[in-house]
């Protein structure tokens, strides 16, 4: 029997489909004060749905984004009301690990659009100063580029808290990062930095489950969560999430088809992404069990 961490899925395109409000730039970070009750019964439908980890739902609450709407004054009370409402959705519907939140500074799937490292290692420690005292670990997650996953893990390793660091791939080729590097110079770049864990996010299933043997052999726990769009090329800097569409091919036993497949292939951590919501959890974490595993919490 296999020990595997179910993780929730994506809050953002769960919540604009829930939302009594046009999708906005800032994806769901409005809602954390406009419809906090939406992030709240969302993150605790996840846990009934048998995730051990949620993520905090301040994705698109960085200070990069929030100033760009001029709305960086939010930054600490969006940061606050996530966790908030993250931990009021434990106490509701049942024992999970919360998970901090470093998310793309710019936007998802842009590894061009950067600053210095320092400057995003100051940015990535300013959002982990308002997690730190919240959070039982940090989820580097979408991370695009070798720097980025860099700056992010040296911040949240400061927090002395475990850290699990998670790329997003390019969908189809070669596995590679979106930036273009491999999965191994990845890796070497956070050679020295305390990683609990390696995981694949936010890119089709069919990419992670061709670039999960290579992260297999770089050694430690591994896991994935995929997204269920049908494409991502539309997103553009700054624009909204309604430009994607989602597959007609990833209803919830679909999706759990392909995360058990990344279970066999030696991921002990697995969980959704975009386009994946409670139901497909909630099917995932049913053939888990049918299939012998037992579902764990962090340790």
């Amino acid at each position: 029997m296999t020990s595997v961490i179910l993780t929730d899925g994506g809050m953002g395109q769960e919540l604009v489909r829930r939302s009594k409000s046009e999708p906005t730039p800032l994806w769901s970070a409005r809602v954390l004060i406009e419809e906090p009750d939406l992030v709240r019964d969302l993150h605790a439908e996840f846990i009934r749905a048998g995730a051990r980890v949620i993520t905090v739902n301040t994705y698109s609450a960085t200070p990069e984004r929030l100033a760009r709407e001029g709305a960086e004054d939010l930054f600490k009370p969006l940061q606050k009301r996530g966790i908030e409402l993250a931990r009021q959705a434990r106490d509701e519907a049942g024992d999970a690990a919360i998970a901090g939140c470093l998310s793309p500074l710019f936007g998802s799937y842009a590894p061009a659009l950067t600053i210095s490292f320092e400057d995003t290692l100051d940015i990535y420690r300013r959002i982990v100063a308002e997690q730190t005292d919240g959070v039982d670990l940090f989820l580097c997650e979408t991370m695009a580029s070798a720097e980025e996953a860099r700056a992010a893990v040296t911040a949240a390793s400061e927090s002395g808290k475990p850290v699990w660091v998670s790329w997003t791939l390019a969908d189809h080729g070669t596995p590679r990062l979106r930036s273009g590097e491999t999965i191994a110079a990845a890796a070497n770049a956070l050679d020295g930095l305390p990683v609990a864990a390696r995981l694949l996010n936010c890119c089709r299933p069919e990419a992670i489950a061709a670039a999960l043997p290579e992260l297999v052999t770089l050694g430690g726990p591994v896991g994935a969560y995929a997204n269920g769009f049908s494409s991502v090329e539309a997103l553009k800097h700054g624009g909204t999430v309604d430009v994607l569409h989602a597959r007609h091919d990833l209803d919830p036993q679909a999706y759990a088809d392909q995360a058990i497949g990344w279970v066999d292939a030696g991921a002990g951590i697995v969980g959704g992404c975009c386009e994946v919501g409670p139901a497909h959890i909630a099917a995932l974490r049913d053939k888990l069990t049918r299939a012998g595993h037992q579902i764990s919490g962090v340790s």
